[in-house]
């Protein structure tokens, strides 16, 4: 959640005033974090709002996720809800991007989760994809197997021989891998620390949905394990995953096919967020305030699943 499209105060007030019933602007400011979208914490007089320009995803592709937010949160799962405007629509435009305003979630992210905090997040996981077996939308991963193999193509050049072998192998990998029996539905797809917030002793929500989509859920879990329960030589704390797929488990219990895959999807979990990072760091858009993630950490973790078969624990 970079700012990569400068919008003013006067442009926001303007905006809202044309668009909304959100009280008057008071204060606009730009959160660094994330690196997908231009976002702003937006102050009105009736409270804090948060406002989104999105920079890659098109007007035709947005209307999944903010209706997936709005239903996620119309079932009591904590997340952003998508404010409509006076067009009654989640989705307008603003300084020539597609832009939409949610509530602002309470709480702040934590950096070095307790195993109860861990497990709180499994819980709260297996409770958004309940909610989400009855949404109707559908939208393909379009951060999967084609995007990270085409991605590979342009970020090949910057690599050692090393680093390419490894990327290369593990594409071929995944390849070969079936998934049609997996429980799939949608999913958060990027549950990272920053994405969680906790508000005391309870998650305050799971904010930037913006790379949800249809796709399996011990996918969703995977991805989550490779942030939430590694230590930083990129390995698994044992302690930290019972506790998140407890927490999961306690509301939803795995099927025997996710556990036999559960290998694969953190290999899988790992791959995606390496090529993103990389191609980011390699291939990096303008923007005025941005922040990159390491990709060496993703490398270290698919590394260590590589060489050491994470059975599904029981």
């Amino acid at each position: 959640m970079s700012v990569f499209t400068k919008v003013s105060l006067e442009e926001a007030s303007q905006w809202v005033k044309r668009c909304y019933s959100i009280g008057k602007v008071v204060n606009l400011r730009g959160i660094e974090s994330g690196i997908e979208n231009t976002n702003f914490f937006l102050d009105t007089d009736h409270g804090t709002f948060v406002l989104t320009l999105f920079e890659k995803l098109t007007a035709s592709e947005l209307p999944f996720y903010l209706n997936l937010m709005a239903h996620l949160s119309s079932h009591g799962v904590p997340v952003p809800t998508p404010i409509k405007n006076l067009e009654n629509r989640f989705l307008g435009d603003l300084n020539g991007k597609p832009a939409a305003i949610v509530s602002c979630i309470p709480g702040a992210p934590s950096t070095t989760p307790t195993s109860d905090q861990v497990r709180l997040v499994g819980e709260q996981l297996a409770h958004m994809h309940l909610a989400g077996q009855s949404f109707e939308g559908h939208l393909e991963n379009l951060r999967g197997r084609a995007w990270w193999t085409k991605a590979a193509d342009e970020i090949y050049t910057f690599l050692d021989e090393r680093d390419a072998d490894l990327l290369r192998t593990e594409i071929a990998y995944q390849a070969e891998f079936v998934d049609d029996a997996i429980p799939k539905g949608p999913i958060h797809a990027d549950l990272f620390r920053d994405n969680v917030l906790f508000d005391d002793s309870r998650v305050g929500g799971f904010i930037d949905l913006y790379f949800a989509c249809t796709d399996a859920w011990v996918y969703d879990v995977a991805i989550t394990a490779n942030d939430w329960c590694i230590r930083g030589d990129g390995v698994l704390d044992a302690g930290k995953l019972q506790s998140l797929l407890g927490g999961y488990a306690s509301v939803r219990q795995f099927l025997p096919v996710e556990k036999k895959v559960w290998p694969i999807m953190l290999r899988a979990g790992a791959l995606r967020f390496w090529v993103s990072r990389l191609y980011d760091l390699h291939l990096p858009r303008p923007g005025e305030l941005t922040h990159a993630h390491d990709p060496n950490l993703l490398k270290c973790i698919l590394q260590n699943h590589r060489a050491n078969l994470q059975i599904f624990p029981e």
